[in-house]
């Protein structure tokens, strides 16, 4: 669909780079880790509290944490399946490119599933219910990303709006990523975006999460 709303997405924008590589491909690889680290992570978590399974286990000998543990890497397994998807599609029906610095983009995509994946065990953390977990994760998902490039370049929202969005986790990733496609340095500002977010993240969610 991004790719489709693009009027010319085989134009270059640089040597070797179309406005596919640069404007498409990066959003879609950051709604991909979002959706499903934001909005659908945390619906598991709360499902699990509101049926008494941690709560269960914290009077066994297995740790509930091992549950967190294994739905993370369940869903993180998800998550690369769909970017695999995702770059598929983009590679054999776009003609899109890879990445001029894949091991930056392997890096930035580490560093948003981190980010993402501690916004969302925010969310579990203070959502009652399950549908509540999947409101608030809706929310934090199209916040983040209305903000970031889903809707458009970022250049067609209001300045102040723009800058909000640059240093929200998923502005800041798409902007690492199309600067690992045009093998230019990631800004610091989106590593520092995607930190300050993993630190705060688990550190609200560490405070405030309930087993049962």
């Amino acid at each position: 669909m991004n790719g489709l709303s693009l009027d010319a997405p085989d134009e270059e924008v640089r040597p070797g780079v179309t406005v596919l590589d640069a404007y498409a491909v990066p959003v879609v690889l950051s709604l991909v880790v979002t959706m499903v680290a934001v909005m659908n992570f945390p619906g598991y978590l709360a499902t699990y509290r509101k049926t008494r399974v941690l709560r269960r286990l914290a009077v066994t000998p297995a740790s509930p944490a091992m549950v967190l543990v294994a739905q993370m890497v369940v869903s993180f397994a998800q998550m690369l399946l769909g970017i695999a998807v995702a770059c598929g599609v983009a590679v054999t029906m776009f003609d899109a490119h890879l990445p001029r610095d894949v091991p930056m983009a392997v890096a930035v995509l580490l560093g948003l599933s981190l980010a993402m994946y501690a916004v969302g065990m925010t969310v579990a953390s203070v959502a009652p219910t399950p549908n509540a977990a999947v409101a608030l994760g809706l929310v934090a998902f199209f916040g983040m990303a209305a903000l970031g490039g889903m809707f458009g370049p970022t250049e067609n929202l209001p300045e102040q709006l723009a800058e909000i969005g640059s240093w929200l986790p998923f502005g800041a990733a798409a902007e690492a990523f199309r600067a690992t496609w045009f093998g230019d340095p990631v800004a610091w500002q989106s590593w520092a975006s995607l930190g300050v977010t993993t630190v705060l993240g688990t550190a609200v969610a560490a405070a405030l999460f309930r087993w049962e």
